[in-house]
């Protein structure tokens, strides 16, 4: 592979390097010579491939939990998996966020079994051991046949996961206690995200509830689709065609990518939908314009004039290594991919809103997000779909007679890249650059260590 290092965003890319002899990935072919770029196919399918990124990715990189907003109050949980492992997400008694493994100290049976709720401690079902919501053992049945003493306690209390911190209210979590800090790991997404976090003057918050859904393709595949705006108009062309109907104008024109370091990407938009409260458009309403014209001014008032208008004016989607979407659109949504096995994925979405926001307006807001990005609407069903058919696709081509065939093209845009001209939302280059830094991070899968099939490298030769 050949590697590159992309420039900061307001600056040119900088010219094309080769890695050194011996490093990249078997897996991701980059030439730029014949300006051609493509992935092995086995990187969506093989299992040695899924359990060394469980390892080397998930096990050792900032994965997003959730947000402060889903345990507003002392006492709150909420349960959910990432990178294979089940979790409590709480507020303790105290009002501090803590993040344990879900498995009692006793003999590892999953402890809270419930999605959500509200409660000052955990008690396990098999053998009835309490633990406070603070993570100390506060009571186990017959504890006269158990040492005396704090000592014991203390080794018993819930387990916590190495490494917690948030940013703007997102919660990211890390099993390996030496990763960067995570400023360090968000690098430039994290001032896409604060402005998503400064839209409202009272804050923002996720609504209650989560949509839940499975997908038949690899977690890879829900990247690139983020990530691809060349896929916009053509599989999207109902929604295309329904907001023309209704007025507003959809273009690729001033569409753009960027690499923003570590893997992490953005597309901004400019032409593709309205903003509620930021951008009008006729299928929002009358009164919504008014408003809309309000809370510029509000917006300016509180920002200035240069940083409100860098939050309003283009929709953003934004992608932060290895599983945060965050779906910066009409509507916003927060979206967390959790791979499951090569094929499988699952994927958690919330609602991100105006913390005070009129009654009126939560309803416009969560009516056009089921027009487009809800699991209902008029494209996120195209989307699984599409990345559905490109995991069946990508089964059908294992073991080809010819072993070119067993290869997916992202070259799109490399021509433009190689010169130092800004990527288009429409290229495919904020999917080279996401799978750049995976090959980074996951290695040569195809080595003897972990047996992937195949020898992506052997058929080149």
């Amino acid at each position: 592979m050949t590697n590159h290092t992309q420039g900061a965003l307001a600056g040119a890319p900088a010219s094309p390097e080769p890695v050194p002899a011996g490093l990249g990935n078997a897996l991701v072919e980059e030439d730029w010579d014949a300006l051609t770029f493509r992935v092995h196919r086995s990187a969506y399918r093989s299992q040695s491939v899924f359990d060394r990124e469980k390892e080397e990715i998930w096990g050792h990189t900032w994965l997003y939990l959730g947000h402060e907003t889903e345990v507003p109050n002392p006492g709150d949980f909420k349960t959910r998996t990432l990178g294979g492992r089940p979790l409590i997400f709480c507020r303790d008694a105290a009002g501090e966020i803590q993040v344990f493994l879900n498995a009692c100290t006793h003999r590892g049976t999953i402890l809270c079994r419930h999605n959500e709720g509200n409660t000052k401690f955990f008690q396990c079902f098999y053998h009835a051991w309490v633990f406070s919501n603070s993570g100390e053992l506060a009571a186990l049945p017959g504890d006269d046949a158990y040492p005396a003493g704090e000592e014991f306690r203390a080794a018993m209390r819930l387990r916590t996961v190495p490494r917690v911190q948030s940013h703007e209210g997102f919660v990211f979590i890390a099993f390996d206690p030496d990763v960067p800090d995570l400023l360090t790991h968000l690098g430039q997404a994290a001032h896409y995200m604060s402005l998503t976090a400064n839209i409202g003057p009272q804050g923002m918050q996720t609504l209650p509830g989560v949509q839940l859904y499975s997908v038949k393709g690899n977690w890879k595949l829900a990247v690139e689709n983020a990530m691809d705006g060349y896929h916009f108009a053509p599989t999207h062309n109902t929604f295309v065609g329904y907001l023309r109907e209704s007025g507003f104008a959809v273009t690729d024109d001033d569409q753009y990518a960027y690499d923003l370091g570590s893997g992490h990407g953005l597309l901004v938009l400019t032409g593709h939908n309205g903003r509620i409260g930021m951008v009008w458009e006729p299928r929002f309403g009358e009164a919504e314009k008014a408003r809309t014209v309000e809370k510029r001014q509000e917006m300016v008032d509180r920002l200035g004039a240069e940083r409100a208008a860098e939050i309003a004016d283009a929709s953003r989607i934004l992608y932060v290594f290895p599983n945060l979407l965050l779906f910066d659109l009409e509507a916003l949504t927060i979206r967390q991919l959790e791979p499951v096995g090569p094929g499988h994925t699952d994927v958690r979405a919330w609602q991100f809103v105006e913390v005070g926001e009129p009654q009126e307006v939560r309803e416009l807001r969560i009516r056009t997000m089921v027009s487009f990005v809800g699991p209902g609407g008029l494209a996120t069903p195209d989307d699984i779909e599409a990345y559905e058919a490109v995991q069946r696709g990508i089964e059908a081509t294992a073991n080809a007679a010819d072993p070119r065939h067993d290869w997916s093209d992202m070259s799109r845009g490399m021509g433009n890249e190689k010169a130092g001209n800004q990527g288009r939302s429409i290229d495919e280059g904020a999917m080279r650059s996401f799978w750049r830094h995976w090959a980074d991070r996951v290695g040569d899968p195809a080595g003897p260590a972990t047996g992937a099939e195949p020898d992506a490298a052997a058929e080149r030769r």
